[in-house]
């Protein structure tokens, strides 16, 4: 079954006055526009946030896939034509593009970081093959569905994580933080995981991260931060990621 989009480039790709493929032309550059703006979207998000893999490199990823999965379709030879797959090159976009992606993702001792701008890296490439493939409602409807899931969805995630937040917590090394921490949890109702605890040696100091899972459903997070802030003496405590 063919598509709208597909129907309209083999019209375009029919259309050959004097000889010369004009049609394979618009059609691409049509591709190529697309991909710029869809592409576009999704990398000034990530702009906005200030994350590490911005609008260019998102085009870059876009915009190459664009053009490898359009030279996969027109650029080979037409006596190779019963013989080549033209998924080969996509796939290997594919898997190139994950390392990519993999880059962006940092391992800190509070946690791991550049997930969400991984997936946007790989799902620019995903953007880039549908735009490169001609399967232009395709990329449109899914570039509304991640621009809804990373602006939208951004709110629910914060009110679940409110209930389960990461804690750092900056206190002096003579101070007993964890015992403290412990008594503070029971108090709360609260159960802690995920605990990490290391030297900041040029402050004399003791960082200690953990999740706070509160098993009542009553907000008593800021009632809880202070107690805490009290009984370990800390020299600074906050919610990972809201510095």
């Amino acid at each position: 079954m063919m598509t709208f989009d597909q129907k309209l480039v083999e019209k375009l790709n029919e259309w050959q006055p004097g000889g010369w493929p004009v049609g394979n032309l618009i059609a691409c550059i049509i591709a190529l526009i697309l991909c710029v703006i869809l592409v576009g979207v999704v990398g000034i998000e990530r702009e906005k946030r200030g994350r590490s893999a911005g609008l260019r490199t998102h085009l870059l990823v876009g915009v190459g896939s664009t053009i490898i999965m359009i030279i996969s379709i027109y650029g080979f030879p037409t006596v190779f034509e019963g013989h080549r797959d033209v998924a080969r090159l996509a796939a290997q976009v594919i898997t190139g593009v994950g390392f990519l992606g993999a880059g962006a993702i940092m391992h800190r001792d509070s946690g791991v970081k550049g997930l969400t701008t991984a997936g946007t890296i790989w799902v620019s490439m995903a953007i880039g093959i549908a735009c490169g493939s001609f399967n232009f409602i395709l990329a449109i409807a899914g570039t509304l569905l991640i621009f809804l899931v990373l602006t939208g969805f951004r709110k629910v995630e914060i009110k679940l994580n409110a209930k389960n937040p990461t804690i750092i917590l900056v206190s002096n090394k003579d101070v007993p933080v964890l015992e403290n921490i412990l008594k503070v949890s029971r108090q709360f109702d609260c159960r802690i995981s995920g605990v990490h605890s290391q030297l900041v040696e040029e402050t004399d100091s003791v960082e200690v991260t953990f999740q706070a899972i509160f098993e009542s459903g009553e907000d008593r997070l800021n009632d809880y931060l202070n107690e805490l802030e009290k009984q370990t003496q800390a020299k600074n405590i906050h919610l990972l990621g809201h510095r």
